[in-house]
């Protein structure tokens, strides 16, 4: 599967527009690496815990994308974006979107 955050992949010509494809994950750290975040943010710094959860959310978000485009037949996903938004406290919801194409 072929993924651009542009609106087409070079050198290849778009066939068909197979529309919209979505992967979503809604995560969270479990309570004793939240409270250690918490005092981290006392001294600053980096919260790894919380990066490495978001990079672990953007790739499971990937991949379900991924898989919904391939349910359609595509050959690509172009104009991928990636959001992220707190859903609650110490959970964020990682949505990646792009429209699925096949390629001639």
């Amino acid at each position: 599967m072929l993924l651009s955050t542009i609106d087409c992949i070079p050198g290849r010509e778009t066939e068909q527009n197979l529309g919209l494809v979505t992967g979503s994950v809604v995560t969270s750290k479990h309570f004793g690496k939240d409270f250690m975040a918490g005092m981290k943010t006392i001294v600053g710094g980096e919260i790894k815990g919380y990066t490495e959860m978001l990079d672990d959310a953007r790739k499971v978000a990937i991949e379900r994308l991924i898989a919904q485009a391939e349910a359609l037949g595509a050959d690509a996903v172009v104009g991928i974006r990636l959001t992220s938004s707190s859903v609650m406290q110490s959970a964020a919801e990682v949505t990646a979107y792009g429209t699925a194409v096949k390629l001639r």
